[in-house]
């Protein structure tokens, strides 16, 4: 058995190797490639993260390993915080003698949900995309602690993703939401995206934020601590667990990363005018969600409130590159270069900066 240290070198490496080789020898496509590949690389995450050991690496899954089995199963509890995760997590340990098997579901919700995603917006460069998604600095994150919010996210991404099909869309939404009470943040953001449309506005509010952010201005998150439930306040409440094991204060380093799909956004629309539907919905979602983060940035969690911004990180960082079917444009001239500086952010981070 692999020793719990080594799976996130393991799975960097991997992803590295990979990126590196597919941006180096694959040569663009204008048709559908085949899934093949993307498939048994997804299949190979499903299994290598599914079945890890049950360690303190991961952190949350030991709660999980330890609270698996503690009752019986007496039918589908309507009361639950997360209505979906509460529920099957409660049924599959009345059923299975540790959690394995759900672990490895998660994984699969998780990793499979992404491809799909990947499959349906980039049917031309599937496996570079789920690359650069694999490669996203919250990703193993999400896969082997905050597995819960991480398969709220990838069901959420395919709600984006299938918004053509409205009544697919809004059973991923439902299905999201039921994974990770928090999801309803995204759902209110995304109803906001599609009645409020003016792009620059969200661009100031998200600059407002930052400056509160900056000023430490604290009325906003304690606005909304006193707006959610007992769960969601001990997430922006900083004095409930002083043993958490995060940083406070103001996080420049996750300024700088949230601030890089902006930047490119900002570029897209208003020097290349680049008019796509979903990509103006992604974006403005994103500004939303990652400039009510910045309003909590002081919260013990704030890891987990920015992820409800940054599960959307890799697909909004890339879409502009690889949507556009022009092959001279600007913007598709240097998708490798975006990819591999994401990546490379991602190696500076682990290796260097939290070492």
């Amino acid at each position: 058995m692999i020793p719990a240290y080594l799976y996130k070198y393991i799975y960097l490496l991997l992803v590295t190797v990979l990126t590196l080789t597919v941006v180096k020898y694959r040569r663009s496509l204008k048709v559908t490639e085949s899934i093949i590949g993307s498939a048994l690389l997804c299949l190979f995450m499903v299994l290598f993260i599914g079945f890890r050991p049950v360690s303190i690496y991961f952190v949350d899954m030991i709660n999980y390993a330890n609270w698996w089995g503690g009752g019986t199963w007496w039918g589908f509890d309507w009361e639950a915080e997360n209505l979906l995760f509460d529920n099957l997590f409660q049924y599959m340990g009345s059923i299975f003698p540790d959690g394995t098997v759900f672990f490895v579901l998660m994984a699969a919700i998780y990793f499979t949900g992404m491809l799909v995603v990947c499959r349906k917006l980039f049917p031309a460069n599937t496996l570079i995309v789920f690359l650069v998604c694999l490669a996203a600095f919250s990703t193993f994150s999400y896969g082997t602690n905050g597995i819960k919010a991480g398969a709220a996210a990838s069901l959420f991404l395919a709600a984006l993703a299938y918004r053509d099909k409205m009544w697919l869309s809004i059973i991923f939404l439902l299905l999201s939401w039921g994974f990770h009470h928090s999801m309803q943040v995204s759902v209110a953001a995304y109803a906001l995206t599609l009645v409020f449309k003016n792009e620059k506005w969200y661009f100031y509010g998200w600059l407002f934020c930052l400056l509160m952010a900056v000023a430490h201005i604290s009325f906003f998150q304690e606005l909304f601590a006193g707006m959610t439930d007992e769960s969601g306040a001990g997430y922006l409440n900083w004095d409930t667990n002083d043993d958490w094991g995060g940083k406070r204060g103001f996080r420049l380093d996750f300024v700088i990363y949230s601030a890089m799909p902006v930047v490119m956004g900002y570029y897209v629309k208003f020097r290349y005018q680049m008019k796509d539907r979903l990509y103006d919905i992604m974006l403005k979602l994103y500004l939303t969600c990652n400039g009510i983060w910045m309003l909590c940035m002081y919260a013990q969690f704030t890891n987990r409130i920015a992820y409800l911004s940054w599960f959307m990180y890799p697909i909004l960082l890339v879409y502009p590159c690889y949507a556009i079917a022009n092959e001279n444009h600007p913007l598709v001239l240097v998708r490798q270069k975006v990819v591999l500086l994401h990546l490379a952010f991602t190696l500076f981070m682990v290796l260097i900066y939290y070492a």
